[in-house]
Formats: C-alpha cells, sequence, structure tokens
C-alpha cells in the first residue's frame, strides 16, 4: 500500500523533481513545464502551483533561498530543496514506480454501468470513442516522433511511450466489446435489448 504523502498532490512530486536540478521560483517551474510538455502528464494551473510551493515549504521539503529579479517585475522568492524534500522525492518515486495504485479511472465506472444504456446507444458511443482514441494515438505518436527527431533521449519520452501502449490497449479492448456485442453468432446485443424491453434497465447489472 502506498505510503501516506504530507504534500500528496502528484504536482508536488513534479516540483520536487525539478527542484532537485537547482532553485527556482514558482514562475519558472511554471514556464519549464509547459517547455518540456509536463502539463500532459500532471495537471496544473498557476494558482494550484503556487499551493504546492507553499504546502511543500510548510512541510519542510522546500526552503525559500532568496529573491530574484527580472527588469521592471516584481521580486520573486527562490526556492531548493531540503534534504527532507530530496528524502521525500526519492520515496515518493520509487513507490510509485514499484508499487501499482488503482486509480478509478472514469472510463472504468462507465464500463460497470454500461447495461443501463441500450446496446444499439452503447455501441455507437463506444465507435466514437474509438474514432477519438485513433485520432488521439495518431497526434501522440507524431508529437513524440517530431520530439524524438529534435535530439531529445528516449528516456525523456518514456512516459509517452506508456500513453501510447495505454491507447493501443484501450483501442484493441474498445474494438472487442463493440464484436461482443454486436457478433452476429453469440452477441449479447439481442438478450441486451430484452432487458430494456421488458424492465427499461437490465435487472441483473451490466452482461459484461
Amino acid at each position: 500500500m502506498a505510503k501516506v504523502r504530507a504534500v500528496g498532490n502528484p504536482l508536488a512530486l513534479t516540483v520536487l523533481a525539478y527542484l532537485s536540478r537547482g532553485p527556482m521560483h514558482p514562475y519558472d517551474l511554471s514556464r519549464t513545464l509547459r517547455e518540456n510538455g509536463d502539463a500532459r502528464s500532471v495537471k496544473f494551473t498557476h494558482g494550484s502551483l503556487y499551493t504546492v510551493v507553499r504546502n511543500l515549504a510548510q512541510a519542510g521539503f522546500i526552503a525559500a533561498q532568496g529573491t530574484s529579479r527580472e527588469g521592471q517585475r516584481p521580486e520573486r522568492t527562490v526556492y531548493a530543496l531540503t534534504e527532507a524534500g530530496r528524502s521525500e522525492l526519492n520515496s515518493w518515486l520509487r513507490d510509485l514506480i514499484a508499487e501499482p495504485e488503482y486509480e478509478y479511472p472514469q472510463f472504468v465506472t462507465a464500463l460497470s454501468l454500461l447495461g443501463a444504456l441500450h446496446p444499439d446507444d452503447a455501441v455507437a458511443l463506444l465507435q466514437r470513442r474509438l474514432t477519438r482514441l485513433r485520432e488521439i494515438q495518431a497526434e501522440t505518436q507524431s508529437l513524440n516522433e517530431a520530439t524524438l527527431a529534435a535530439g531529445v533521449h528516449p528516456l525523456f519520452q518514456v512516459e509517452e511511450d506508456y500513453r501510447l501502449a495505454l491507447l493501443d490497449a484501450e483501442i484493441g479492448f474498445v474494438e472487442r466489446l463493440i464484436d461482443r456485442i454486436n457478433n452476429p453468432v453469440d452477441g449479447w446485443a439481442p438478450t441486451w435489448a430484452s432487458f430494456h424491453s421488458t424492465h427499461g434497465t437490465p435487472d441483473e447489472g451490466n452482461p459484461a
């Protein structure tokens, strides 16, 4: 079981990792996150980043090291990683890599309730999802290839490889699910549709 963290927001882990390279102020952190495409891996806003920085400082994982100023802009506080922060970064990252943790994806929730839809509606929606998944797959592959062609080492794109693997798996799953519903020999559609014609909604849950 994953350890409960003093600051458990995934953005906090990203901040710790960036500060392990050297002191930065939140504005530079935000700019670097966006320039490196990390917004594809961790959700953040200007406000949430400053909140995480404040929480990390309160937890003793980072500490103000001074201020810096660029041109006429206001002074900005520069933060550095503490020894406690370095230890937290190492421990947290090791846990995430070694220990699988269920994340309650929304699509899994929808699948668990799929029987509440008529099979015709379910198939139409799954086909729409399949189209979008293939578009995202093509976009992700193109972005990954362009980044590698620019000279970025594959190590720093490994999360994109994982993202593509997940897309491959989901595309295959959705294709198989559509076939299991529509298969003319033993598909679920006739029995599933009868639930709706008799009861309005299935009384035995998802036929999956």
